[in-house]
């Protein structure tokens, strides 16, 4: 195939079945839970995620009957403890089994929801092959890291609001708030894509109209059935769940689920373009203030990006979370996931050859790379490379940000049908 077709040409000529991806998937993600436990005996290097010890220390702490946040570092909503108590009486495995199970469940959601949207099956799988057959995603999940649940929680929703059944949609939207904060940032674009569509004299009138006006329609339509029914119930259910663990736990459970997260500074290396900042005046009485105002940039960037393509509900949340991890005061390997498992969703409406595509994902491992190194010496080697780390993070946010053009840029909004007989 040319580089310069469009890479959704390609998934149309595959041979293998869906159920024989999911199939490999699955079981490379097993022989990786094995794979982790020969290594742990082993080697010095542990495979297993140090989170993932945490995980099974709150849990036992659970089922004693005691609070979860015994356990230093514990930083997550008791529920993830109360799922892991498993580990205790059945095998260590068990969290592992349950993260890769919620990794292919976020997958064969992908698959679903590109189905409904229009694209053949194995298009549709060839897609969700970016996810099912990605080492990312394999290793983090196979290691003991949560962050699947999440991505599921967040797949359903997107599906369940694709099928129109928005009571539903918002009780497993409220359950993802509850688990991670990030999946908040999708509140705005929901609800902008729930708003009853307007019609063409409607839309005239709206033209002439002044800008009050033009605020009192929008407010008016904001209070529409859909909307409210999803406000309501996905209020209720983070609100219900927030509420039993606060009975339970007091407020060490606000504080280490919730408070700890929006005004965490962490002034050890990483990805993000603040942390040399934030290192720097860890001591100053700036420092909580400047932590703050990072936020900024990500609210005017998610508001914007809000009202320009809630339409398209999927590419809308796939930009938001790859501007709040991409300007985020804190960033890590494992945040790249709460993007690309949106990723299969948004290829099929990019039109961009396999050549840039291929320069865009050598420039964004380049960035990473350019990163370890400094990163690396810091490490394991203790000489002070903390201004060469910032550089190397500053271009890898650059990187991104130039990524996330690009994918804007090349973005065409029709239907998916139409898309597969133009190629």
């Amino acid at each position: 195939m040319s580089s310069s077709r469009p890479w959704g040409a390609w998934f149309r000529s595959l041979r293998v079945s869906p159920a024989g991806v999911f199939a490999v998937a699955f079981l490379a993600r097993v022989a990786l839970v094995f794979y982790g436990v020969f290594q742990d005996r082993t080697l010095r290097v542990r495979y297993t995620d140090v989170d993932y010890l945490v995980f099974t220390d709150a849990a036992r702490f659970v089922a004693e009957g005691r609070s979860p946040y015994l356990r230093a570092t514990y930083r997550y909503t008791p529920l993830l403890a109360w799922l892991l108590t498993p580990n205790l009486c059945y095998s260590e495995l068990f969290g592992k089994f349950l993260f890769i199970s919620c990794d292919l469940l976020t997958a064969f959601l992908s698959y679903r929801l590109l189905l409904l949207k229009g694209l053949g099956d194995r298009q549709a799988c060839g897609y969700c092959a970016f996810w099912l057959l990605n080492p990312l995603p394999m290793a983090v999940s196979s290691r003991g890291n949560a962050d699947s649940i999440v991505a599921s929680l967040v797949l359903t929703t997107l599906f369940l609001i694709e099928k129109r059944l928005t009571a539903c949609a918002a009780v497993t939207y409220g359950f993802a708030v509850h688990m991670k904060m990030y999946p908040v940032t999708y509140s705005l674009p929901i609800a902008l894509h729930l708003l009853p569509e307007r019609d063409k004299d409607e839309g005239l009138r709206r033209a002439t109209c002044s800008l009050q006006a033009r605020v009192y329609e929008f407010l008016k339509r904001l209070c529409s059935r859909d909307v409210l029914v999803f406000a309501a119930v996905a209020g209720l259910t983070f609100f219900a769940l927030s509420f039993g663990f606060y009975c339970k736990y007091g407020w060490e459970f606000v504080e280490h689920t919730y408070l700890y997260h929006l005004t965490r500074r962490d002034i050890r290396h990483n990805f993000s373009p603040y942390f040399y900042m934030l290192y720097l005046t860890a001591e100053s009485e700036w420092s909580f203030f400047l932590g703050i105002a990072a936020f900024l940039p990500q609210i005017v960037l998610l508001s914007a990006v809000s009202f320009a393509y809630s339409r398209d509900l999927s590419f809308c949340c796939f930009l938001h979370t790859s501007i709040f991890v991409t300007f985020n005061k804190v960033c890590t390997s494992q945040y790249f996931l709460w993007y690309l498992c949106l990723l299969p969703l948004v290829m099929p409406l990019v039109r961009i050859s396999w050549k840039r595509a291929l320069v865009l994902l050598m420039l964004w491992f380049i960035g990473q790379a350019l990163w370890l190194a400094p990163a690396y010496v810091l490490e394991f080697q203790g000489k002070n490379t903390f201004l060469f780390i910032w550089l190397a993070g500053l271009f890898f946010f650059l990187i991104n940000c130039y990524i996330l053009i690009q994918i804007i840029s090349h973005y065409k909004e029709e239907p998916l049908t139409e898309r597969i007989k133009y190629d």
